[in-house]
C-alpha cells in the first residue's frame, strides 16, 4: 500500500461549542480523564515544541507531571537542547494526540522554569535509577557510545553509594511550566471535516477566554 493511501475515517464523537467548558483548564481535565479512562498507553505523552535563536523550530517527546490554572508542567535537564532553546525563546507548543478517542489538544503559551522547592518535591518522587540518570547523562551532548553513557551512570552510583534514597537534585535539572495563552481541542469527523473548538486569552482580560470555532 502507499503511504498516501493510508487514511482513516474518523466518526467516534462530536464536539461543539456549545458543549464544551467555559473554562479550558476544565476541559482539558475532562478530556485527560476520558484518556486515562480509555486505558491509553502514556496518555501524559505530549510533543514539545521549542524554537532556537534563529528561529529553527525542533520537536521530541516529553512527559505532563502535573497541571493546573498556571499552566503545564514537564521536567527535563535545563542544558539539554531544550532547555537552551527555552533559554533563548520563552515561548513553546504542546501537543497531545490520542488517535485511540480520535482526539488531540494544541497549547501555546509562554514558558518559565518552576521554583527550586517544586523541582525538587518532583525529583525526590523519582525512581533512584532516574535521579541517577539526571546525574549521569550530558542530555543533548554527544558521546561515546553505549558504553561511555554507562560509565557514567556506574560512576554515579558509585558517587552515592552510600546516599540511599537520598540523592540530591542536579542543579541542572528541574521542571518548566508553560502558561497558555492558546488550547485548541480537536475532534475527528467524517469526511476530514474535524471539529476545532479554540480557547485564546482575551488580550483585554487576560482572566477571560474568547471560545471560537475554526476551519478544519
Amino acid at each position: 500500500m502507499k503511504i498516501a493511501d493510508l487514511r482513516i475515517e474518523y466518526k467516534r464523537e462530536t464536539l461543539d461549542e456549545s458543549a464544551v467548558a467555559p473554562d479550558p483548564f476544565r476541559q482539558f481535565e475532562r478530556w485527560f480523564d476520558e484518556a486515562v479512562k480509555a486505558e491509553i498507553p502514556e496518555p501524559n505523552a505530549m510533543t514539545l515544541a521549542t524554537a532556537d535563536g534563529a528561529g529553527r523550530p525542533s520537536a521530541r517527546v516529553v512527559l505532563l507531571k502535573g497541571f493546573d490554572e498556571d499552566g503545564f508542567v514537564f521536567f527535563t535537564n535545563y542544558a539539554s537542547r531544550k532547555g537552551r532553546e527555552l533559554a533563548a525563546r520563552s515561548v513553546a507548543a504542546l501537543l497531545f494526540f490520542w488517535p485511540e478517542l480520535e482526539r488531540q489538544i494544541r497549547i501555546e503559551g509562554e514558558i518559565a522554569k518552576v521554583g527550586a522547592d517544586e523541582s525538587t518535591a518532583y525529583f525526590t518522587s523519582r525512581p533512584r535509577g532516574a535521579r541517577l540518570g539526571a546525574w549521569a547523562s550530558p542530555q543533548s551532548e554527544p558521546i561515546a557510545g553505549r558504553g561511555a553513557l554507562e560509565a557514567l551512570f556506574a560512576a554515579a552510583e558509585l558517587r552515592y553509594a552510600g546516599a540511599g534514597d537520598d540523592i540530591p537534585r542536579p542543579p541542572h535539572w528541574g521542571g518548566y511550566r508553560l502558561a497558555p495563552s492558546m488550547l485548541e481541542f480537536w475532534q475527528g469527523r467524517p469526511s476530514r471535516l474535524h471539529d476545532r473548538i479554540c480557547y485564546c486569552r482575551d488580550p483585554h482580560r487576560s482572566a477571560r477566554w474568547i471560545i471560537e470555532r475554526l476551519a478544519p
